[in-house]
């Protein structure tokens, strides 16, 4: 449940990156090649079974009614296990940053012949961790927990992360065996070890950093998970072909996918579902979800591109100007001040300064298709549903209710009226109000 989080839901549903923790922990088992995922919750987690079957289709799930400690979740899952011919990975959903690298090192010990494969780090200060002993063989005999440490064992610095990989048919064989006498009266995974051991099947150790298997239990080390995984992206960017100015302002979901020679200034958020083609410039201060911007498009300072907006090639999104479920067509311009929603942008189009497009009228929104060339006026209102012909023009100030044909000019103004010396005469009349209340 994670009280720590003091939060109403659970733990493994806060985000890293824009993604669920026990979505990072279900992407990164998917990427090994894995062919069942049985997921172990805890009673009433509806939420959690809906964000697992977001990522998977047909995830089994099994529910430990009591908590029993981590052996005893495992074994939840029994019936598939009991049906499974292969190795099984034990993977947790409050540790998302670790690497498909890493669990690949771990599966590839029980390719050598092992039995129990357990990922440990090399930890700066492994005060409060369980160690992992080995022997001078490097085999694992055993998983210590802090507290139980004997005579020379506290020095030790690799430890225990709580991953685990176990070879085809023996998962069953070892928990089975494992026993709950000790103070808390729980089943231990980590027990998994010394019942091999003792069954003349050898257990061994794979590492990997102290950074990837951060386990997350409060807001401040969910924060720190959040930098870990921004500091990814954002060398992965850089080492993909992207220039990042100050990168550390630059924020990025899981799935940000960016193009070769793309430029990112300072302040800019990617939201997920974000896709950049090569040579994209995006200026600062520029937040993008659930966008797809074409090669050599520019966007910003200040743009905001909300789900839907589809960027063409070599077209130019300016400052504060916002687009949502839009298509803006290759080379056409929305430079300024402007919204945008629900709309069709032809190529080489034009639109002024301060344009929105009404697209909702309280209950249902409607779409504006704008023409190939057609220019906008600054200051016009696009009232949907609306269709603007190839080349035509709307004048500035507009309120357009009704379709344009292709080159029409279309304008709406109210008539000039010019009141000679009305201003002269008001500012008297003002003055001397103000000045007999003085009196």
């Amino acid at each position: 449940m994670g009280t720590r989080m003091r939060s109403n839901q659970p733990k493994v549903m806060h985000q890293i990156g824009g993604l669920s923790m026990v979505g990072h922990v279900i992407k990164t088992a998917l990427q090994l090649g894995t062919e069942k995922l049985a997921v172990v919750i805890g009673p009433n987690m509806d939420d959690v079974k809906q964000e697992v079957s977001s990522h998977v289709d047909n995830p089994q799930f099994f529910i430990q009614e009591e908590r029993l400690g981590t052996a005893h979740a495992v074994l939840a899952a029994r019936s598939t296990l009991e049906g499974h011919d292969g190795p099984v990975l034990v993977l947790y959903g409050d540790t998302p940053l670790i690497t498909p690298a890493s669990l690949e090192l771990l599966l590839s010990k029980l390719t050598l012949g092992h039995h129990v494969g357990v990922l440990g780090f090399d930890a700066i200060d492994p005060h409060g961790y369980g160690r992992l002993l080995e022997n001078e063989t490097g085999l694992l005999v055993a998983i210590r927990e802090d507290a139980e440490l004997q005579e020379g064992e506290k020095e030790i610095s690799l430890c225990n992360s709580g991953v685990m990989a176990f070879s085809s048919g023996c998962v069953l064989e070892l928990l089975d065996q494992i026993n709950n006498d000790n103070k808390p009266q729980e089943y231990y995974l980590t027990d998994a070890v010394e019942v091999a051991n003792a069954n003349q099947m050898t257990a061994v150790a794979s590492r990997c950093s102290e950074r990837e298997v951060l386990g997350i239990n409060d807001r401040v080390q969910l924060g720190e998970a959040e930098t870990i995984f921004q500091s990814r992206m954002r060398l992965k960017a850089q080492e993909e072909g992207a220039t990042l100015i100050g990168p550390e302002t630059i924020f990025f979901s899981h799935d940000t996918k960016l193009g070769q020679d793309v430029v990112v200034e300072p302040n800019v958020i990617f939201g997920p579902g974000t896709s950049v083609g090569d040579g994209v410039q995006i200026a600062a201060f520029s937040h993008l979800t659930g966008t797809s911007l074409g090669k050599d498009a520019v966007v910003g300072p200040f743009a905001r591109l909300r789900p839907g907006a589809r960027i063409g090639e070599a077209a130019k999104i300016g400052n504060f100007v916002e687009i949502k479920n839009a298509d803006i067509a290759m080379g056409a311009k929305v430079n300024h001040l402007s919204y945008i929603g629900d709309a069709f942008v032809g190529e080489a189009a034009n639109i002024g300064a301060g344009t929105i497009t009404c697209n909702y009228d309280g209950y249902f929104k409607h779409k504006t298709d704008i023409g190939r060339g057609a220019f906008i006026g600054s200051n016009s209102s696009l009232i949907a549903p609306l269709k603007i012909g190839d080349g035509a023009y709307i004048g500035s100030g507009s309120v357009i209710s009704q379709n344009v044909p292709d080159d029409a000019l279309a304008l709406t103004r109210a008539p000039r009226q010019i009141f000679e010396e009305w201003a002269a005469r008001y500012r008297k009349s003002q003055t001397r109000k103000k000045q007999s209340k003085k009196v």
